[in-house]
Order: C-alpha cells, then structure tokens, then sequence
C-alpha cells in the first residue's frame, strides 16, 4: 500500500500525462499498487475504490495513520511555523494529515506546517454535507477532480460527504443507489439525472458542478431542468434522501 504524497494526483486511464482523468487522489489517500512500470503505477484507490494509473512520483512506500483532515476549503503548508514562511504546497478539503508536532497555532506534519484552525481532528465531521458543497461555488469544473482547485458533478458530492464523515462512491449512478427515493423537495436531497447530480440547498434551489457554468453554482433547480430539457437531456432520473 502507497500513500499520496502530493496535494493532489491523477488517476488516468492509462499511462500517461495525457490520458484522460477518472479521478483524482488527495494528500495522504493511499493507493493499492498492483503492477508498476515506466513510472506510472496501476492500482485502486483505498477511498473510493477507482481502479487506474498514477505517477509513481506521487506516491511514497510508507504509509502513517492520519490524525487530522483539511477542513478549509484550500489551505497552504509551509515551510516553518510561520505564516512568512515559504508554502510548500497549495492542500484541499478532505487531505489526509499526520500530525508530528505543534509549534503555536501551527501543526507540522510531513506535507509542511498547517495553521491549527483550518485542519480537523480525524473523528469530527462537518453537520451539513449541503453547506460544505455551497462553500465549493466558483471552483472550476474539472471532468475527473475532486480538488478545490477543479471537480465535477459526482467529485462535489463525494467531497462533502467525506468532509461530513460520510462513504461515498465516486460516480453519480453509484450515488444514485444511496438513500431512498423521496418526492417533496428539500435542502440536502440529491437530484440526479443521467450521469450528472446535484445537492439541493433549498426546496428550490440547487448547488452542482456543472460543464454549463464550468463552475460550481448554485441556481433554481427548475432552471436546470429547462436547460437540460432543451438540449435532449432529459428530466431528473431520481430524487433520494440521505
């Protein structure tokens, strides 16, 4: 077993920097390597359980129990325990830390110096999976990404539920068997249609990442659902509660 040893690392379909992008493995996510060449590793993700290949560059062979996650939206670690000091890396939500000592406000671990408030001890999960996909609007899309930098549809949602202590699997029609169906609307409900879902904030509203905006927004689900129509997509294939 290997663990991320990067802010972020692509998955791919094959071994290449150019192959396309399935998903993506965090800081501290391990990785179960199964064959190895030329620099690329093929293998599963422990989280999520994706099958593809990732830079063997990106991975170390030792892997420590993590003991906080990233809590902010994007945080940096640095390079001393200092906010002047130089950023080692730029660390989305849900990145797995190992705590190695504590300096002030500072917690020090192998990807650099973190400042205490916006990391979480590992076992104290966000409340509302809903609010933590409303603090991702304007990130980027991104087909494959589960970063704060860039993410899809189904990256959005795995995201929040992982930040409120929650499994989830990485694709939409794998989310689609969570929960049970439901028919009045309200806040934390997912809309799905074919190959796309979104989170509900409201009995109205909703918040997705979507290749429309290639953003994350949040608009009237109605107004979705016009569009998506219009363009032969169709209606909403499912409605489910968590």
């Amino acid at each position: 077993m290997r663990q991320t040893n990067t802010p972020s690392s692509a998955l791919r379909r094959a071994p290449s920097p150019d192959a396309e992008q399935l998903d993506q493995l965090l800081f501290g996510e391990l990785f179960e390597v199964l064959d190895e060449a030329d620099g690329w590793a093929f293998g599963q993700a422990k989280r999520d359980g994706y099958v593809g290949y990732v830079e063997t560059a990106t991975l170390i062979g030792q892997a420590t129990a993590p003991t906080h996650t990233v809590r902010a939206l994007r945080t940096y670690g640095f390079s001393a325990p200092s906010i002047k000091a130089a950023p080692i890396g730029l660390y989305s939500m849900n990145a797995l830390l190992t705590a190695e000592g504590q300096d002030g406000r500072f917690i020090k671990t192998s990807g650099g110096w973190f400042v205490e408030e916006h990391l979480a001890p590992i076992g104290q999960p966000e409340t509302d999976y809903a609010g933590v996909a409303q603090r991702f609007v304007g990130a980027p899309y991104q087909w494959g990404g589960r970063e704060s930098l860039g993410l899809d549809c189904s990256g959005l949602v795995q995201q929040a539920f992982y930040a409120s202590g929650r499994a989830c699997p990485r694709d939409s029609d794998q989310q689609a068997a969570m929960g049970e169906p439901v028919e009045t609307l309200r806040r934390r409900d997912l809309v799905f249609w074919r190959g796309h879902v979104a989170i509900m904030t409201s009995a109205t509203d909703i918040v997705h990442a979507n290749a429309t905006h290639m953003a994350v927004v949040i608009e009237p689900l109605a107004e979705a659902i016009a569009r998506t129509t219009a363009r032969g997509g169709g209606e909403p294939t499912a409605y489910r509660r968590i």
